[in-house]
């Protein structure tokens, strides 16, 4: 397949707004990068949204915030004229794949009747339907992106948006080869630190963490917490953004600016125990997310017994590079290839998984057998 000019958006589980990127790719290497874009919710759209969070198709709420996720991607992704394939991971709300499943707000097939091209859209329920995680769907294109910046030895991309997830993999080997992936949720990230300033300042983040340095770390609710079951599970495993509400009750009680220096030393900790996980120790940790901006938690990390650095150093934008992962796995879906592995989110099988609706409402359904691989072709039903 030649290489085409995909587009792709992501609202992220800190819900600040939507970003959108465009790449040259043909679902396995990586051509270029194109042009990019950001619109933030308004105060108005983000409650919609925050309220709905944790609930499902049909309960309160929902419709608001779906609306809320449809408008702003709309009018974000018409600008980009050029595309000629929209990657549309929606807004995810609840995320249970032992139990409810995934659900993710948006709808892609109103969305390309509003943008006249392709959408790709619902790209995990396939995968927590064949006993996946759903998540992270990220590492294929962080495996491609390695390729790309022609690094040879073991990585990991460690992304901090509301959830933390980390990609450890080896760019020697093919994408689909055993042991070439290892990916899975790390515990939280921004999430708790955003809901703490929010509640506390009326701020949507901890700009340049400056509550955090104003704070001390409590070490033995660090400990408390990582005593949590989820971080003695192997991967793969994933997370919903509200899972540890609870657990870190007692460090939202602290004084503000020590709660978010301990949600600080709470991360930097959980990828510490992540890094222990690895099949190896990477070369190197490569991050990507909002949290790469904030000083406090990169000071953090700088502890860890391994190189620290933005995903920059390598000729990325950590602040797109969700996005353009949704454009490349719109074409590896396009292609029939495979979206997830066994090694990423425990599915059995490799997994091609979204949906792709055109603009005179038909719809290309991937086939529902657990062995969806490069050979498969999606099947056309209306």
């Amino acid at each position: 397949m030649e290489q085409i000019r995909a587009l792709g958006a992501m609202s992220g589980t800190s819900m600040d707004g939507v970003d959108a990127a465009e790449i040259l790719t043909d679902g396995e290497t990586i051509g270029g990068f194109g042009e990019t874009g950001y619109l933030e919710y308004s105060a108005e759209e983000r409650a919609a949204i925050r309220a709905a969070l944790g609930r499902w198709p049909g309960e309160d709420g929902v419709d608001r915030a779906a609306q809320a996720v449809a408008d702003v991607h709309a009018r974000l992704l018409s600008r980009f004229e050029s595309a000629q394939v929209v990657g549309f991971h929606g807004q995810t709300l609840a995320h249970d794949p032992r139990g409810r499943g995934t659900h993710q707000a948006g709808d892609g097939a109103a969305l390309a009747e509003r943008l006249g091209v392709p959408v790709v859209w619902d790209f995990r329920t396939a995968d927590v339907r064949l006993g996946g995680e759903g998540a992270p769907l990220a590492p294929a294109f962080h495996h491609a992106c390695a390729r790309h910046a022609g690094l040879t030895a073991p990585v990991a991309f460690l992304n901090l948006g509301g959830v933390g997830n980390l990609t450890w993999l080896d760019p020697m080997r093919p994408m689909e080869a055993e042991g070439a992936l290892l990916a899975f949720d790390t515990g939280p990230a921004n999430a708790p630190i955003d809901d703490l300033c929010m509640d506390w300042l009326g701020t949507p983040f901890d700009r340049d963490g400056a509550l955090a340095r104003e704070g001390t770390a409590q070490t033995d609710l660090v400990e408390t917490f990582l005593r949590h079951p989820f971080f003695a599970r192997m991967p793969p495993k994933s997370l919903d953004r509200d899972a540890f509400r609870q657990a870190g009750a007692q460090i939202d009680a602290l004084m503000p600016s020590h709660a978010a220096a301990t949600w600080v030393a709470v991360i930097a900790e959980t990828v510490r125990v992540a890094l222990t996980l690895c099949p190896a120790a990477p070369a190197r940790l490569l991050v990507t997310g909002g949290g790469r901006r904030n000083p406090a938690i990169m000071a953090a990390l700088a502890a860890l017994p391994v190189a620290v650095d933005p995903v920059e150093e390598i000729g990325l934008d950590g602040d797109m590079l969700e996005a353009q992962a949704f454009a490349f796995l719109a074409v590896r879906v396009l292609r029939g290839l495979p979206t997830s592995f066994p090694g990423t989110t425990g599915v059995a099988a490799a997994v091609g998984g979204g949906r792709v609706s055109r603009p005179d409402g038909v719809v290309d359904s991937l086939p529902s057998s657990a062995r969806h691989t490069h050979t498969r072709r999606l099947t056309r039903s209306r």
